[in-house]
């Protein structure tokens, strides 16, 4: 019987580490424009979401938005908008992707009350749903489905 991993590549998904922190989050290690950063992956996010402190770290071009954010204890947040981003996981890149910008301090207060590491922001169902996203929680990792080769 073929493993997950091999079928999956046969399907050409590509497999990305993640990290279950001390939160039993799972992290994941993301470019946002090129730039190296650390993200939760929820499933329970409807977009990704990058932190308002990281907007020139990641070279983000913002306009306000009228959304409001919630989660994580905390609702009715301002929020911003960045459009026209390039988002790697791994081998897999999506183009013109569009990021939700909010204060992400509580979250980051909660993880490092924990003894977990801070993030710059969250990956959210937005980007797993491109990636036809496969979670397997017994080897860490989750598979995105790359392009198909032109």
């Amino acid at each position: 019987m073929k493993s997950l991993k091999k079928f999956l590549k046969t399907k050409n998904f590509t497999c990305i580490p993640l990290v279950m922190t001390a939160t039993s989050h799972f992290e994941i290690t993301a470019k946002i424009n090129g730039i190296t950063g650390r993200f939760i992956l929820d499933t329970g996010a409807s977009n990704t979401c990058i932190g308002l402190d990281k907007i020139q770290y990641f070279k983000l071009v913002s306009k306000d938005s009228k959304i409001k954010a919630a989660g994580a204890g905390a609702t009715n947040m301002e929020t911003q908008i960045s459009t026209k981003n390039i988002i790697e996981i791994g081998q897999w890149s999506k183009n013109k992707v569009k990021l939700v910008l909010f204060d992400l301090v509580h979250v980051n207060e909660a993880l490092i009350s924990h003894n977990a590491l801070p993030v710059d922001g969250v990956v959210g169902a937005d980007i797993l749903k491109k990636g036809k996203a496969i979670i397997d929680y017994d080897k860490k990792c989750v598979y995105l489905k790359q392009k198909n080769p032109k």
